[in-house]
Formats: C-alpha cells, structure tokens, sequence
C-alpha cells in the first residue's frame, strides 16, 4: 500500500491533483517557452512566444532574459527577436551522440518505407504532443511530408492513441484528466476511444486511428519500451486513406509495423539506456504489448515511468495478430 500510494499520489501531482507544490512552475515555464521554438532557425519575438505558450508577456519577456543569459536563447536586437542559442544546441547534440545505432534506427524504418508509400517514423512524447527524432519514406511516398524535429499531436494520431494506451491505466486516465484541464478539445478527441486503443494494443500489438488528423490520412502505430526515456516511444505511419483503408491497415501494413517494432525494440533494450548510443547488446526483443494491470514496483522513477510498464518478450506474441 505504501510505496504505491507514493506513485499514484505523484502521478495525481502531475495530472495537477496534488496542487502545484510538486512542480516548480518557473521551470516548468521555461520548457514552455524553448518548445515554442521547433527548428534552430526559427525566430520569434516575445508577443508571439507568449501568443504560442498562453504566458503573459511580461513572464515570457522575463524569461526569455534568463534563458539568454544562460546561453539557451540568443537575442538578435535587429530583429527584435530571439533563436535557438548554442547552450540548447550542445545539449541537444550530447543527447543525439551514436550515429552508428541512428543510422541503424533509420535504416529499419527505410526498409519500411521502401514497401509502403508512406511516411514511417519514430516519435518519442512531449506533453500533449509527440515529436519525430527519426523518419524515412520513399520516393514514391503521398500524404504526410512529416521529418525530424515535427510535432504531432498525441489526441488525433495513431501515434498519440499508441503512447496512451501503453500506459498504465491509472496513469493515461490521469494523462486525460491533464488533459481535459489544459487543451480540452484535444481530449475531446483521445479520452472516447482509449478504452478501445487499449484493447486494440492488447490484442494485436498496434493501435489504428483513421480520418482523425486529416481525412485524407490513416495511421498505425507500435509502442516500445524505452529504458533511455523510461516511458514508450512509438513507431508510426501515415498512409492516404484513398489508398490504404482500415481492413488493408490491417491486413497489409501491421505485419510491416509490427516486425518492425520487435527490430528496433531489440535495438532500443540493447542501448544500455541510450536510444542513440552505440553500444549494442544482444537481448530479448521486446514488444509493447500492455497485458495487464499491475503497476510496477520501482525506486525512484518519474512520473510516467511509475506507471509505465516494460515491454513484454515478443515470444508471448504467438501471431502477429497478438493472439497468445
């Protein structure tokens, strides 16, 4: 009872439950205003970072002061706007050392992508969002033109229903009830249909959701565990519904995606905890398939970690259809 007491109350913190004593709000204003900024070349002023985060100006303009002084942001005075600064540039290259397993990642997906016209990516979660730090298509690709560094949103993508149904109940439905709090229309659309992601993830091993980004666009999606991010990230795609309806998801692309997943989730598990470390071990493929509902017993875990669970091995999957 008590250690798991101790999680459900932190995750309670962080669906804002608890109060705000658990999150310094100043940090966490922070983060807001550097996700405004999705490229290195972007440039924006402080009336369109405070339009973008919903802060007020005056905490964006404070902000925006401190993170220049720390090297994060660059203020450019002819534009009256700032960038991206080479504080926030080197952390983001130390976080992406390990080309060999990268070209590895990358390549997995080519191989994908050169069999479907499609875009096939791997997007890891941001909030209420997911963002691409690998994809491949092919030349005869259609549809979504989506690369490294966009983001998508987790409420009208397969990728979204994916991450959500891999967390642990208690844990998604508080990630909702975020949610609901912060971008209700966006909840709206995810909170109706976990139930049957969940069920889909648990039965098959992938999550469908076509129409609901773009009625020209049907998605698959399939969660992986990774030790790096102690939470999923996903494996997704995005095809024209004019050419690959519901049934054909099924019947021509999920086999596609869900070998896939077993190949980089054999990656992911052997990067001794860093997705883009070089270090490759041989282990267990692993796949995102959520069996049950018991929470992990965990020390010192985060908040998404505590009620996420670890990929089972795929010898429990008998069938691609994730029949046991």
């Amino acid at each position: 009872m008590g250690r798991r007491s101790e999680r459900l109350s932190r995750q309670g913190a962080l669906a804002g439950d608890a109060g705000e004593g658990d999150v310094i709000q100043v940090v966490s204003r922070a983060f807001d205003v550097l996700r405004c900024f999705e490229g290195h070349e972007a440039r924006l002023g402080n009336l369109e970072i405070s339009n973008r985060c919903g802060l007020p100006r005056s905490t964006v303009s404070r902000l925006t002061h401190t993170l220049t002084r720390m090297g994060q942001l660059v203020y450019l005075p002819r534009d009256q706007k700032y960038r991206i600064g080479p504080s926030a540039v080197a952390m983001s290259a130390s976080m992406m050392k390990g080309a060999q397993l990268r070209s590895m990642i990358r390549q997995r997906l080519q191989e994908v992508a050169e069999q479907l016209p499609g875009t096939v990516g791997l997007v890891v979660p941001d909030r209420f969002n997911l963002v691409y730090v690998q994809f491949a298509r092919s030349a005869a690709a259609l549809g979504l033109h989506e690369g490294t560094g966009s983001r998508i949103s987790m409420a009208s993508t397969a990728a979204g229903a994916a991450y959500t149904a891999a967390l642990a109940p208690e844990v998604g439905d508080a990630f909702i009830a975020d949610m609901e709090r912060e971008a209700p229309e966006a909840a709206k659309i995810l909170k109706p249909r976990i139930e049957a992601n969940r069920q889909s993830l648990r039965e098959r091993g992938y999550v469908v959701a076509c129409g609901l980004w773009s009625p020209h666009i049907n998605g698959l999606a399939v969660p992986i565990w990774s030790p790096q991010y102690q939470t999923f990230v996903v494996i997704t795609i995005g095809l024209l519904s004019s050419m690959y309806d519901e049934h054909r998801l099924h019947a021509e692309v999920a086999p596609l995606m869900v070998e896939l997943g077993r190949s980089l989730a054999s990656l992911v598990e052997g990067a001794e905890g860093d997705v883009f470390n070089n270090r490759i071990s041989r282990k267990p493929v692993a796949m995102a398939v959520h069996n049950n509902n018991k929470p992990i017993n965990s020390e010192g875990v985060n908040e998404l970690e505590a009620g996420t669970r670890r990929a089972r091995p795929a010898r429990s999957l008998r069938a691609g259809d994730g029949r046991r």
